[in-house]
């Protein structure tokens, strides 16, 4: 009997689990999803914008690359901070805080008229966005537990190749707009996909909350359930390895993360900035660019998704991400060398989804070994140290496109450099991870 009566009450712990994160689940990721597609749709419409604003502006390829990059400054140096006071004033009001500068900023690209202005709006709306991603990596924490974090991020992220599928056949068409009302494409691209983001930030303030102890939304036993378990991983996590968030910057793993992150994002932009100039090149319109560079985020939509639960059912997240990047990197240096058109896209597209199926389990990593202000702060900085590859990557992309005509050149050293450090990060992280594996063995032996 007593066998029997255990066994129900074990069936019925796992039925509150199954309840309380499918609830979770369903309430904060697709509102998020929301936001981080307008995010991304406007880190990116600049590279279907330059079909027509490079010639119309005079632009050259470094500059566009320059210019491409420098959003990605502004929004390092302020990430640490950002996700440091939002950490401080809560969630709910510093992301509302963050879409309606942001979408202000991307409305106000229109305003571009040289190589100047170019610069300055592009560090605006770094600035303006900086903290957005990292924050919603870290307010995730608050609400998910570590066992179901890969597959949370997963669906989160696969807010990118949406923006990808919607979001490029409709900046395809937003630049057949010019005349209407005196405005060029490109202007009125940058108007109608950057206002949304600032319309949704009172939305934000209304339908989010910081913790959950004020989510009335969860019926009491499952959010007593799901605070109960969070308070234990951060517990055990503060018990087995406490740092102050200045410690946590100078902490290997932090570092060795940031270096992969780094190769990750000078893959993403150096394909994401140059991709639709790549295709319009083989002589199409903008119009069906804007389809064909949908067709890579397909891929990568069922990517994301699959990789994120994957890893989170092995519960292992290094091999998963240092993996992925190297396929990535593989696939974008075989593409480099195909000539005939179909196959090479066929390579860029599984480049493209390998590039986001790596972020999923990646982003799983620092929850394992960072709580509170420690992981806000290091989250912060791994995304921040990381997206100088932002920077770098279509910078170096577009000046070697200058130097010898081409993009080959430039993408297939990202693509190298890319692989040496995905197997950097298997053979060090994989180490460390069982090191402390280890630990954490010995420390649940002693409780």
């Amino acid at each position: 009997m007593p066998s029997v009566i255990t066994a129900a009450a074990s069936d019925d712990a796992r039925d509150l689990e199954r309840r309380t994160m499918r609830r979770v689940i369903v309430r904060l990721i697709p509102f998020l999803m929301l936001c981080y597609f307008f995010a991304y749709l406007n880190r990116v419409n600049l590279s279907f914008a330059a079909l027509q604003m490079n010639q119309q502006l005079g632009l050259t390829a470094t500059e566009y690359g320059l210019a491409s990059g420098l959003f990605f400054i502004t929004y390092a140096l302020l990430e640490v901070p950002s996700n440091l006071l939002l950490h401080k004033f809560g969630a709910r009001k510093w992301i509302a805080r963050i879409m309606l500068s942001w979408g202000i900023a991307a409305a106000g690209m229109a305003l571009v008229v040289g190589p100047n202005s170019f610069y300055l709006m592009r560090l605006l709306l770094g600035a303006a966005e900086a903290g957005f991603y990292p924050g919603i990596l870290f307010y995730l924490t608050l609400w998910v537990p570590a066992s179901y974090r890969a597959r949370a991020y997963g669906y989160f992220l696969a807010s990118i190749p949406i923006s990808g599928i919607i979001g490029a056949p409709l900046s395809g068409y937003l630049l057949g707009l010019s005349g209407l009302g005196g405005l060029m494409g490109w202007q009125w691209l940058f108007i109608i996909e950057g206002l949304p983001a600032a319309l949704l930030a009172p939305v934000v303030l209304l339908y989010l909350q910081d913790t959950p102890a004020q989510a009335r939304w969860l019926p009491a036993a499952e959010r007593g359930w799901l605070i109960e378990r969070l308070s234990a991983e951060k517990k055990t996590i503060e018990l087995r390895n406490s740092q102050s968030v200045l410690a946590t910057l100078a902490n290997p793993t932090v570092l060795l993360m940031a270096l992969m992150y780094f190769s990750n994002v000078c893959l993403l932009n150096g394909i994401t900035f140059f991709l639709p100039q790549v295709v319009k090149s083989y002589g199409v319109s903008p119009q069906l660019v804007g389809y064909l560079v949908a067709i890579p985020s397909v891929l990568a939509l069922l990517a994301v998704i699959y990789w994120g639960r994957r890893s989170d059912r092995r519960a292992e997240h290094f091999f998963h991400a240092a993996g992925a990047n190297f396929v990535a990197a593989a696939a974008l240096l075989f593409a480099m060398t195909l000539t005939e058109p179909v196959f090479r896209g066929i390579a860029i597209s599984i480049a493209f989804a390998a590039t986001l199926a790596m972020v999923v389990p990646f982003w799983a990593i620092p929850g394992t070994f960072l709580s509170g202000s420690a992981a806000a702060g290091g989250i912060a900085a791994i995304s921040a140290m990381g997206v100088a590859g932002g920077f770098v990557a279509p910078y170096f992309v577009g000046y070697m496109k200058d130097l010898t005509g081409n993009f080959k050149a430039g993408l297939l050293a990202i693509a190298f450099f890319a692989m040496l450090i995905s197997i950097l990060f298997s053979i060090i992280g994989g180490r460390q991870n069982r090191a402390r594996n280890r630990t954490n063995a010995i420390a649940d032996a002693k409780v």
